[in-house]
C-alpha cells in the first residue's frame, strides 16, 4: 500500500461563464506549476454583479496535491 503526503493550497478560479468554468480554470492554472494534483474541495462560491446582474463567478478551492 502506498503511503502518501500532500501539500494543501488555496487558488480563486474566475469566470464570466459559470462557476464549473472557473473550477477548470483554477486547476488548470494550478497545473500548469504543480504536479501530482490529486483533488479538489470547493470552499466558497462568490460572485461579482454588474447593475443587478452576475457579472462573474469566483470560486476558492483547497487543491491537494502528493509530495515527492
Amino acid at each position: 500500500m502506498n503511503e502518501h503526503v500532500y501539500k494543501v493550497i488555496e487558488v480563486v478560479g474566475s469566470s464570466s461563464k459559470g462557476s464549473d468554468d472557473a473550477i477548470e480554470r483554477a486547476v488548470a492554472k494550478a497545473s500548469e506549476s504543480l504536479h501530482n494534483l490529486d483533488w479538489f474541495e470547493v470552499v466558497e462560491t462568490r460572485g461579482h454583479l454588474v447593475d443587478g446582474k452576475i457579472s462573474h463567478y469566483q470560486v476558492k478551492l483547497k487543491i491537494g496535491f502528493r509530495l515527492d
